[in-house]
């Protein structure tokens, strides 16, 4: 296969930054963003308004009055990050083909603040699952795993074959292609390899009807809306049997211990959608950028004591 260099590099960071030079650039990418038609004011629905020379970058509505920043109702809402930061952080993590940890972050930004990095982040990693995205279809390969996890000071550790000690469990997906390459994943958390758990996960990320690829694990036993194609793992190895899930579990495996130096258990679920956001991606990064700004903008804010408490 050619190199998707060859046809989708992403924009390099001194284009990048000719395009944004600034928050008045940003600025502007947001109103078309949120308003593609023109103004729309989320309180009255009104479609005219102009914007105000007094306050930075705030549109007030010429029918009820109403001031809307343009970050307001985003996750960039009353952060006080430059838009500009905020912009070249979105493509570091959009484009980037193998993520960048909030200490990386933090030091290609500038910030004076591991936890402003970390928040940064973890905003931008909410917006990588696109509310509208369609089900995995066709022929899907699917297996589960397991992610040891770590506290702030312990290794990485976990206990042996499929006991939950010390791990995450976690269920994935591959869309295989017509040529039988890897197409779209999806990736979960888990509570158990049961039944009800593994059909859960795939009547919700695998289109009714697809064909479903397993390792003949008895949790895939009860589907009822999918072909079930079971090849039992015997003599030989399970990933020569499902080749492209195991390959996604090695390399998120791999990005888990590379760049985060392994996972934790709090907020596995943002690293797993960051990951299916970069694979899914992996051969259109140069729209990757303008794919995650359009879902920014449409999701509320969420503070930092939300994604701590797991709310957001």
């Amino acid at each position: 296969m050619p190199s998707r260099w060859k046809s989708d590099r992403p924009p390099a960071l001194a284009a990048f930054g000719g395009r944004f030079p600034d928050d008045r650039a940003c600025a502007d990418y947001l109103c078309r963003k949120r308003w593609p038609q023109g103004f729309v004011c989320p309180a009255c629905g009104g479609l005219k308004g102009w914007e105000l020379g007094a306050k930075r970058f705030t549109w007030e509505c010429a029918a009820c009055g109403r001031q809307t920043s343009v970050t307001a109702g985003t996750v960039m809402h009353r952060s006080k990050v430059p838009l500009r930061l905020w912009f070249l952080a979105a493509h570091l993590m959009a484009t980037h083909s193998n993520g960048i940890s909030a200490l990386q972050m933090q030091a290609q930004l500038g910030l004076g603040s591991y936890k402003t990095a970390w928040l940064l982040c973890h905003k931008l990693r909410r917006a990588m699952v696109d509310p509208e995205r369609e089900p995995l279809a066709g022929v899907v390969e699917v297996d589960e795993t397991s992610i040891p996890f770590r506290t702030k000071a312990d290794p990485v550790e976990g206990g042996q074959g499929r006991s939950p000690v010390g791990k995450s469990l976690v269920a994935g997906a591959v869309e295989l292609t017509e040529g039988g390459r890897a197409g779209r994943i999806r990736l979960a958390l888990i509570e158990d390899y049961g039944a009800t758990t593994l059909t859960k996960f795939v009547t919700r990320d695998v289109e009714r009807g697809a064909t479903v690829v397993s390792d003949g694990w008895s949790g895939y036993g009860s589907l009822k809306e999918h072909p079930h194609e079971a090849k039992v793992v015997g003599s030989m190895a399970a990933h020569v049997l499902l080749p492209w899930i195991h390959r996604v579990f090695a390399n998120l495996k791999r990005w888990g211990t590379g760049v985060l130096h392994g996972f934790r258990k709090a907020q596995l679920d943002r690293y797993l959608q960051e990951f299916v956001f970069r694979w899914n991606r992996r051969r259109h990064t140069r729209v990757a950028f303008d794919s995650l700004l359009g879902i920014a903008v449409t999701l509320p804010h969420a503070s930092y004591r939300d994604f701590v408490d797991r709310r957001a």
